[in-house]
């Protein structure tokens, strides 16, 4: 915040009007307006009254806002820690395909013909680098037997393997 900023915020939160200050310094209003637009700056004595008829020390009107400053800075740098987690979390989300490469694996055991063909493209497409890939060898691993079990149900119906027929002889 410039100087004259920091006059016109200072006048302003006393109530008092340009014409207040100009009469109280014996000067023109105008001078003030100048001040305080930053076309111009008070000399040492005027600066001094000001000081006191402001009730705020001349350091407060010469120096930057501290406080505001240090906050700005802390602000800026928890901007700069959240940009950074959400790079993180964009790049982990582009990378990571374990979450996918599992839900694939758990609907290949829901459809059996179709399981057989999955499991193994989810097989080689498993990196290490993804989060889940242990458990995604071991869904691939049930997925391949639920097929299996799935598809030897349904052959050995049609085929009659297992079954015993039973005849029952009429009295």
């Amino acid at each position: 915040m410039a100087l004259g900023e920091r006059l016109k915020e200072s006048r302003v939160n006393k109530g008092f009007s340009q014409g207040d200050v100009a009469e109280h310094l014996q000067i023109s209003r105008q001078s003030i307006s100048k001040w305080e637009t930053g076309n111009g700056y008070p000399d040492l004595d005027n600066l001094v009254k000001l000081s006191v008829y402001y009730e705020v020390s001349i350091d407060d009107l010469l120096k930057e806002n501290q406080k505001l400053k240090n906050k700005i800075h802390e602000n800026e740098v928890k901007i700069e820690e959240n940009h950074q987690k959400l790079d993180f979390i964009r790049g982990f989300i582009e990378k990571d395909e374990g979450l996918l490469l599992l839900t694939i694996a758990f609907i290949g055991c829901l459809i059996p013909p179709l399981g057989f063909l999955v499991a193994p493209v989810v097989i080689k497409r498993n990196k290490q680098t993804n989060t889940l890939y242990k458990f995604v060898y071991l869904a691939c691993a049930c997925c391949l037997f639920v097929n299996l079990f799935a598809i030897y149900s349904v052959v050995g119906d049609y085929l009659g393997w297992g079954t015993t027929t039973v005849e029952y002889l009429g009295e």
